[in-house]
């Protein structure tokens, strides 16, 4: 009991000074600390990653919803009345921008131009379809060139516009024309456009022959109706299936005549089989 007694007591005795592992009075160590307190979860009350990712996007739907709300109407102050490209911008680039986000297609730029909108002649404009090869489409009669070798998309436009340049001086040298070789023109596919055939248009003198033969139809309905001789095709249909059911009733009929009923044996007879129990 003794043992017992001072083992229980040990636990809440209080250090002496002259114990190996006692502390100066002031230090960080003089806490009191309940080994038997557990420590609090400051997130047992937090949400999960998913939710707060699904938060997050709410926040980025409502900050583009105060935008369009608020800024998105001032842009109309800066609004310019379009302007058509004059003959000495022959030359339309595209670009794709990913908004919000870096994408590796974004450095690419496409250059689209036409061959007579530039300051050549007729064998010259040959030539550079030519030169061109499969990036000229013969059905629209426009080039297009694209490039994104390069990081940034200004750096694309540049060797797109050096890129023209040069073919315009390869075409206006007279050295060799090309004239022997035809304009190749087997990349692309001519695609058949089917157009409404004109014959088929309403005009006012075919509504009016319309009218006429729907006139003359009904005048001959009504003639055969009054005679008697008028075909109801509703009406001989329904006596079709009428026939067809009076027939086959009448072969079920006689299939049922032909069939002997089974005898049934009576009380005597099953007395004289074997093994039979009354």
């Amino acid at each position: 009991m003794a043992r017992v007694r001072g083992e229980g007591s040990r636990a809440g005795a209080v250090r002496k000074p002259t114990e190996f592992w006692y502390d100066v009075p002031g230090t960080e160590s003089d806490l009191i600390l309940d080994e038997q307190h557990e420590a609090e979860d400051n997130d047992a009350e937090d949400i999960s990653t998913s939710a707060h990712a699904k938060f997050e996007q709410f926040r980025e739907y409502r900050e583009y919803a105060r935008l369009a709300a608020w800024q998105l109407p001032l842009l109309s102050k800066l609004a310019k009345p379009f302007e058509p490209p004059t003959a000495e911008e022959p030359l339309r680039f595209r670009y794709t921008t990913y908004m919000g986000e870096t994408h590796p297609a974004e450095n690419k730029v496409v250059v689209e131009f036409s061959p007579r909108d530039l300051p050549l002649t007729e064998p010259q404009q040959l030539k550079l379809k030519k030169l061109l090869g499969v990036r000229y489409n013969p059905e629209t009669e426009i080039a297009k060139i694209s490039c994104e070798q390069y990081e940034h998309q200004a750096q694309n436009k540049r060797y797109l516009g050096d890129l023209v340049d040069k073919l315009i001086v390869q075409a206006k040298d007279t050295t060799d024309t090309f004239e022997d070789i035809p304009l190749d023109t087997r990349h692309h596919k001519f695609k058949p456009k089917i157009r409404f055939p004109v014959e088929w248009r309403m005009s006012e003198e075919r509504r009016k022959f319309i009218d006429e033969t729907r006139e003359k139809s009904l005048l001959l309905d009504q003639s055969k109706t009054e005679e008697g001789s008028l075909i109801d095709g509703k009406k001989l249909i329904e006596e079709s299936f009428a026939a067809r059911e009076k027939q086959l009733a009448k072969e079920r009929q006689q299939q049922q005549q032909r069939t002997p009923l089974p005898a049934f044996a009576g009380r005597g007879g099953a007395k004289g089989r074997p093994g039979a129990r009354f």
